[in-house]
């Protein structure tokens, strides 16, 4: 099942959410991204018929390996964009917010190049 947009953006949300607090419900993921209870719910059912999400005994959900591969590839885009229109001089609010939208529609190809770029940087 290939995921949208939205979809990346929750598991990468539950995923940056599980390193700050640890167990995630589905109401913290809400309030995060500002989004209903509804809409929260109907999404974590289609990430979890999807394999990407499941939910334990008491309610918190948790990555599936699917879920969490995507999650990192997207948090690990975003980072890495957003430090690099940083550096270019974009404002920190303003990077991130454009990060956010890059992040889903670049290529492996053209990610990885980025990524080695910014790396060879990075050793100067």
């Amino acid at each position: 099942m290939g995921l949208q947009e939205s979809g990346e953006m929750y598991l990468e949300t539950i995923l940056i959410l599980s390193q700050k607090i640890g167990s995630v419900r589905a109401i913290d993921v809400g309030e995060y991204m500002g989004f209903s209870k509804p809409s929260v719910s109907r999404a974590m059912s289609i990430l979890k018929s999807g394999g990407f999400v499941e939910t334990d005994s008491r309610g918190y959900l948790l990555l599936t390996d699917a879920g969490r591969e995507v999650a990192e590839k997207i948090y690990e885009r975003h980072t890495l964009l957003t430090e690099l229109l940083t550096r270019l001089g974009v404002s920190e609010k303003t990077a991130a917010e454009d990060a956010c939208k890059m992040e889903h529609d670049i290529s492996d190809e053209t990610f990885a190049a980025i990524k080695k770029h910014v790396s060879s940087y990075a050793k100067k």
